[in-house]
């Protein structure tokens, strides 16, 4: 990857995946896009208006900029997916259609994450492998099946060059996330430090994958960089890192906080989206093809969670 475009770059992973990839490989030649103004983005390299749904726009942009590489973040998540089905249908599609198009016309590679969510009530719940069944029951599932289906059609059929990884559920400390089943793992950390107490919307007994957004990152950058020769599978990698229930997540957070406190207001729609994914994910081949070896796990996160928490001084 030499020239890159991001598109969705104002997202949870975006906004971070966008200066991560700066870092790597300089700020002019990480192209941010959005359907929105990002001052934040637009401060430390180029950054452009851009609806995934224009794919004229979306074209000229990739052939002006002579990019290499596009990495596809557009998405309305689970829960957010259940209340808008068919909105989450065009923009997930579309968004997927036209970077794949793009990505075919300019010969591009082309990074598009997959989920946990892919995955239904039906896959095997524990170690979760990488070729089973999945048969989703939501719409964001549905698209991400139907994304990894086609990122697979546009590879044999049209050798464009897709990658992708099936992300659990991702914890930052910088950006808060937008709308999925997995958002409690995020916000138990804030309100830990903001308010001693937390309102889980989830069974306390429901396992579900998880993921440090430093891990994350570096999982899109080792697969995009990996020998194509050596990649079995392209669309999409399990990959995995740690896997706990809303108790167990709250007992680390009340080692280190005794005073602590976490009740229940179950969220019905997100309760059965959870009860659909599996408990965990069986990353062998990520490990195998690629190398992947995730560095953080539920202790290191949540000492690095507080920690830069505590610096926002919440109020």
């Amino acid at each position: 990857m030499k020239r890159i475009l991001i598109v969705g770059a104002g997202g949870q992973i975006g906004s971070e995946l966008t200066v991560y990839l700066r870092k790597i490989y300089g700020n002019d030649n990480v192209i941010a896009t959005d359907v929105r103004e990002c001052p934040a983005l637009a401060e430390s390299g180029p950054f452009k208006v851009l609806n995934a749904l224009d794919a004229t726009a979306m074209a000229e942009l990739v052939s002006s900029q002579k990019v290499d590489a596009i990495f596809n973040l557009v998405a309305l998540l689970s829960a957010v997916g259940e209340a808008k089905p068919q909105t989450a249908w065009q923009i997930n599609m579309g968004a997927l259609l036209n970077s794949l198009e793009v990505a075919r016309l300019y010969n591009c590679a082309l990074f598009t994450p997959s989920s946990i969510g892919a995955f239904g009530p039906t896959s095997p719940k524990d170690k979760t492998p990488q070729d089973t069944v999945m048969r989703p029951t939501t719409m964001y599932g549905v698209c991400k099946v139907s994304g990894e289906m086609l990122g697979d059609y546009y590879h044999t059929r049209f050798g464009v060059d897709t990658r992708s990884v099936r992300f659990p559920g991702l914890i930052s400390n910088v950006t808060l996330p937008g709308g999925g089943t997995t958002d409690y793992a995020v916000e138990i950390y804030y309100e830990a430090i903001r308010s001693g107490r937390f309102t889980c919307p989830v069974p306390g007994d429901v396992y579900m994958d998880m993921m440090y957004m430093p891990d994350a990152l570096r999982a899109c950058v080792e697969l995009m960089e990996a020998d194509p020769a050596k990649l079995v599978h392209r669309n999409s990698f399990n990959i995995a890192s740690m896997s706990f229930t809303p108790e167990i997540i709250y007992a680390e957070i009340k080692k280190r906080m005794p005073e602590f406190t976490m009740d229940y207001n179950i969220d019905p729609v997100k309760e059965a989206i959870a009860k659909s994914w599996p408990n965990s994910l069986d990353d062998t081949c990520a490990r195998e093809e690629w190398g992947w070896k995730p560095e953080w796990d539920l202790s290191s996160m949540t000492d690095d969670m507080l920690e830069k928490i505590r610096l926002k001084n919440l109020k």
